[in-house]
């Protein structure tokens, strides 16, 4: 111990960094393992459950989540060890090196420091790409293709993990740049000026992302004249939704799980809802529909297996979706963000000084700035980061909470209880869960819990 205390303050900093780091995800892998038990040792259906689910799906939804744990406990691993490791043996310095090489190959030198930042992202995150591709890969088609979710062709999950590499050093590189050098003239008070920036960049991106960025990777069009669509604006005119444009999404090019969100701000809103949400739309169903001399009874149990939700059950999760809009859970969302995003820009402006936190991380000769941003951000800020995830993850359940009350007010209760057993069927979700895991991971209750405050008995 008096050794320990003996270091000198920067490497002190640095395996504070370290133990940290393998505390939090010795934790995590603690919490795993207790949700493991529950995979494996949870082998009938609950009484409870006898109901909700049948013991088919029970065995499926098991076996599939077992099977990302397993996966998720490799990989976290991997990722753990890989990061010690650049740590340890001086990684992040070595990039900036290399960056600096290459910068000078255009005749730029270390007072370019915005252009050898730029160049050390872009081999960073070619180095995440590289080494995340087997394991995306083996979760897609190994996992999600044993499971029956995958969708993509190899060929496909390739071009598309290019395009998104291209889309993100579109943004990514430009934001950067123009946030360094806010920070290099925002003299005292660049923290606001660089704060004020983010909050910019993030409302644009929000904004664009579903008519510019989205339809990139996805196939999104409008929803059809019809029930559904004329439901859907009747309901949001009712409690004042300003919905503009219904889309459906092809979600089922990439996988069987589905989803709903909207997005815009002020009277332009949208809704985005997945095709595979959809029980009418879905290829899924039109892939898996009966032929005409399939035996009636057969019929029956085939269509009680289709992929999605019918109408009314559709219009309850919109119904829930709206409920976070009404209660304005989105607007505290932002504002906790932001809230946030300013406390940790004056912070760093309070610590970018300190060189011993560049040294600790063998920057001896230079402070770059987007190291900087990294240090403090990504490791002195870890403690407060995981504390305030948990606290999100706990206002978060409480909002969803929220929004299936408002549903139910809306006289939808029925609907969305048998739309949450069956999305839940449909994505395979395992409806027992170990509750310090829960407690600690869930950002949306567990199933039976979200049920049993709805409320109502769903008829078989």
């Amino acid at each position: 111990m008096e050794t320990i205390l003996n270091l000198p303050i920067e490497n002190k900093i640095f395996y504070a960094v370290l133990v940290f780091s393998w505390t939090v995800y010795l934790w995590e892998a603690y919490l795993a393992y207790r949700q493991r038990r529950i995979y494996r040792l949870t082998m009938h259906v609950p009484h409870e459950l006898g109901k909700i689910m049948d013991t088919d799906t029970f065995e499926k939804s098991r076996l599939y989540q077992l099977d990302k744990s397993n996966f998720s406990f490799w990989s976290g691993l991997y990722s753990e060890t890989e990061g010690t490791l650049i740590l340890l043996f001086g990684g992040i310095p070595f990039v900036w090196k290399v960056a600096g090489t290459v910068t000078a190959r255009f005749g730029l030198g270390p007072e370019y420091e915005i252009f050898q930042s730029l160049s050390f992202l872009i081999l960073a995150t070619l180095f995440s790409a590289f080494t995340g591709l087997p394991w995306s890969i083996y979760n897609t088609f190994v996992i999600e293709e044993k499971h029956g979710f995958n969708q993509q062709t190899l060929g496909f999950f390739l071009k598309d993990a290019v395009k998104k590499f291209i889309v993100t050093q579109c943004i990514l590189l430009p934001v950067t740049s123009l946030l360094l050098y806010i920070i290099k003239i925002g003299g005292d008070f660049f923290f606001i000026y660089a704060w004020l920036f983010t909050l910019g960049v993030s409302l644009v991106l929000v904004t664009i992302y579903a008519d510019y960025i989205a339809p990139l990777f996805d196939k999104f069009t409008p929803l059809p004249e019809g029930e559904l669509k004329e439901e859907i604006e009747s309901m949001s005119k009712s409690i004042s939704f300003p919905l503009t444009k219904v889309y459906v999404v092809e979600g089922s090019k990439r996988s069987s799980h589905s989803n709903a969100y909207f997005y815009g701000f002020f009277k332009n809103k949208r809704i985005v809802l997945f095709d595979t949400l959809l029980e009418d739309y879905s290829p899924l169903n039109k892939d898996g529909e009966p032929e005409t001399d399939t035996p009636t009874e057969d019929k029956s149990k085939l269509k009680n297996k289709k992929q999605g939700c019918n109408n009314p059950e559709v219009l309850a999760v919109l119904g829930h979706e709206l409920g976070h809009w009404k209660l304005g859970h989105t607007v505290k969302n932002i504002v906790i963000s932001q809230m946030n995003s300013f406390l940790c820009f004056f912070l760093f402006a309070v610590l970018i000084g300190r060189k011993e936190l560049f040294v600790a991380f063998g920057f001896y000769n230079s402070q770059p700035t987007l190291i900087g941003l990294m240090i403090i951000f990504q490791f002195i800020f870890s403690p407060y980061n995981e504390v305030l995830s948990f606290c999100l993850t706990v206002l978060s359940r409480r909002f969803e909470f929220q929004a299936d009350s408002f549903a139910r007010g809306m006289g939808r209760a029925s609907e969305l209880y048998s739309a949450l057993i069956k999305l839940n069927k449909d994505n395979l979700g395992f409806p027992v869960a170990d509750w310090l895991f829960s407690m600690w991971h869930y950002s949306h209750p567990p199933l039976l819990e979200r049920l049993r405050a709805l409320g109502s008995t769903k008829q078989d």
